[in-house]
């Protein structure tokens, strides 16, 4: 009569596909959007002798027999004794059977629920224990939630929320304002699509009030402690207790660690009692840490009379040290400076000559000169020297065109004066002594030149040879011997007549690059008072 009982909820709601399983039910509510699992737990059963059936609104469904492509399509998961639903929904609502061979069945029924009664939240809830100013690690069941070992489907982390808003499974000191509902939401990842499982735990903080709960304080559980292979490693548990009888040791796997110091792995312990409290140390202890000793967990347990509580750690290899991207970086740095290297010598001239004209980069505070160059012609060969009408274009563009002021023997200077005074004048009053080889000569003359050696050689004067295509081989001008001294510490820019004209020829980049930039004041010429 029970089993009758038992058995009508499912009659009703088989009566439409004429199903009726003649064994007990397995009923499953679940969220919908989210996974649920139902899972033939026999043992002895090869996979193939397996056969799952859907009993939905779609009507009946043999799992077992669609293509991988079609459980995919179907939202579905089938591996072995697993029926995996991805994401339910409605279509998803209705019975299921995993029969064998031998013809014996199993049945679930699953529920697809888009909203919950305070009643059914209620129910679903898994609670959690912990005491204020503890330390309390809330864990997210796993349910119905797919085994480790079914192909392509990875855990994708944990989500915790409170209330609506993201919070943490954690309290390294628990607080009685912690205590609440929380959701946690496993993810999982399967051919690049999220799927997930929600549960809700509720956490109850009760008060310390003098309760003495042995604990282990740390480290905590999950922690990754990073290790040197070769190298020997201690890792230290602690914990508080409160009897002789409580205590805390390591294990590995399925055995138990001995305190034998001659074994490659070991542990020692500690003990100092203050009142009625004990700290207890567990020191676990690799000689040298191994490949082996990476693959395995290792937990620190901890026994007592009124509680029993672990922590587990894995040794994970410390990341080699790669140089790689350090010596790219260096080569990246080097090659740019290189670059930029090659780049200014390449473009000085046109650099510095840019920022003159565009950006306005000229001299503002005055130095007490009143020239920026003093042109000073010299006599040279027939053919070697600039001839008059070269020698005007000269000083009419570096005037008229780039706005320098010019200090020009046959204007400048007053009439009577001595020839070597007036010529030192000018050279004191110029930036710059430009020296221009010109035929004939109109100028104080390379005998003048020569006697003004030692003043331009000990003011250190300035000096910008300019040559010709006949001078260029002897270097800076054909000079006398006895000047050849003032050439080497000069600047030289040649004049290639026609091809020199135009203002944007390299020869007036040139010029224009060794002389200082022009100081934009009044010209302070020395002129003939007038009576």
């Amino acid at each position: 009569m029970m089993e009758r009982v038992h058995l009508l909820p499912l009659l009703l709601t088989l009566s439409v596909t004429g199903v009726c399983p003649k064994s007990e039910i397995d009923v499953r509510t679940v969220h919908a959007g989210e996974m649920e699992v139902l899972t033939d737990s026999r043992s002895n059963h090869s996979d193939a002798r397996r056969v799952w059936t859907s009993y939905t609104s779609r009507g009946t469904e043999e799992i077992s027999s669609m293509s991988s492509a079609q459980q995919r399509l179907r939202a579905l998961l089938l591996h072995g004794g697993h029926l995996v639903i991805l994401r339910a929904s409605r279509n998803h609502e209705g019975n299921y059977s995993c029969s064998l061979r031998t013809g014996s069945q199993l049945w679930f029924r699953l529920v697809v629920q888009t909203t919950q009664s305070r009643e059914q939240k209620k129910q679903s809830q898994y609670s959690k224990t912990c005491f204020a100013e503890e330390a309390c690690s809330l864990n997210c069941p796993e349910v119905n939630t797919p085994a480790a070992n079914i192909p392509n489907i990875t855990s994708n982390g944990i989500i915790w929320n409170k209330e609506g808003e993201l919070s943490k499974g954690y309290f390294p000191c628990v607080e009685e304002n912690n205590g609440g509902v929380y959701t946690c939401t496993r993810l999982y990842l399967y051919y690049g699509q999220i799927y997930n499982k929600t549960f809700t735990v509720r956490l109850i903080v009760e008060p310390k009030e003098n309760l003495m709960i042995p604990a282990i304080t740390s480290p905590t559980d999950g922690d990754v402690v990073y290790v040197e292979l070769g190298s020997p490693k201690v890792i230290h548990c602690k914990a508080v207790l409160y009897s002789e009888l409580d205590g805390i040791f390591w294990s590995s796997e399925k055995s138990f660690i001995e305190k034998n110091s001659s074994f490659p792995v070991f542990y020692n312990s500690s003990r100092d009692t203050k009142g009625e409290e004990t700290k207890m140390i567990a020191s676990l202890v690799f000689k040298s840490v191994s490949k082996e000793d990476t693959s395995k967990n290792y937990t620190c347990r901890l026994e007592s009379e009124s509680r029993s509580s672990k922590v587990t750690i894995t040794l994970v290899e410390k990341p080699g040290v790669s140089y790689v991207p350090l010596a790219l970086g260096v080569v990246c740095v080097m090659v740019v400076m290189v670059s930029t290297l090659v780049l200014y010598v390449s473009f000085k001239i046109t650099i510095t000559l840019f920022l003159r004209d565009t950006l306005g980069c000229h001299s503002r505070t005055s130095d007490g000169k009143s020239y920026d160059a003093f042109l000073m012609y010299y006599e040279s060969d027939a053919d070697a020297g600039l001839h008059e009408e070269d020698r005007k274009y000269l000083e009419r563009v570096l005037e008229e065109r780039f706005g320098y002021s010019l200090c020009l023997y046959e204007r400048d200077v007053l009439p009577g004066q001595a020839e070597a005074e007036a010529v030192l004048e000018c050279i004191e009053q110029s930036r710059t002594v430009v020296l221009v080889p010109t035929s004939p000569d109109p100028g104080p003359g390379s005998g003048l030149l020569i006697a003004l050696h030692e003043a331009l050689v000990e003011r250190q004067t300035r000096l910008v040879f300019i040559n010709t295509d006949t001078t260029e081989e002897l270097k800076c001008g054909l000079l006398p011997e006895t000047l050849q001294f003032l050439s080497e510490t000069g600047d030289c820019v040649t004049w290639k007549g026609q091809s020199s004209m135009q203002p944007s020829s390299s020869f007036w980049k040139q010029l224009r690059y060794y002389l200082a930039a022009p100081q934009y004041s009044a010209k302070a010429r020395l002129l003939p008072q007038t009576v």
